[in-house]
């Protein structure tokens, strides 16, 4: 499902202005669980998904380290981030539709939490996504 792609694209891996600080984050293998729901025009199962990755010291000491990927035909409009989060708000534009989507993450040491919200303008009509996002640090990689 695009939408989806979108939440989770949104969510993972545009580079960041180099940090401030090296985010609060234990480094080892995470597990992350996504829980989408969706509303609006056309009806569509919530979805779950879990993934592993294992996040070393030098994964968190880069520079490139980041959690927004931003796809061709979107902009990056404002981002907030610090040792214990990062807040964003893109806007995305393909095939005669806009979506407007607004992240939020928590770095608490062995858990990260964050939600995307993703509303969205298409041919096919208004739905509106939320994804809730749970890491937990599982052990060493």
């Amino acid at each position: 499902m695009m939408l989806r792609q979108v939440a989770i694209a949104a969510l993972l891996a545009l580079p960041v202005a180099a940090w401030a600080e090296t985010p609060n984050i234990a480094p080892g293998e995470w597990e992350f669980v996504s829980t989408t729901t969706v509303s609006g025009d056309m009806p569509i199962p919530d979805q779950t998904e879990t993934e592993q990755q294992c996040i070393t010291q030098d994964d968190l000491e880069d520079a490139d380290l980041g959690f927004i990927e931003e796809e061709e035909g979107c902009e990056l409009l404002d981002q907030d981030t610090n040792a214990d989060g990062i807040s964003y708000s893109m806007v995305c534009r393909a095939d005669g539709g806009e979506a407007n989507i607004d992240g939020d993450m928590q770095f608490m040491g062995e858990r990260i939490e964050g939600t995307v919200d993703i509303q969205t303008q298409s041919p096919m009509g208004e739905l509106n996504m939320q994804t809730a996002i749970d890491g937990e640090r599982l052990g060493d990689c």
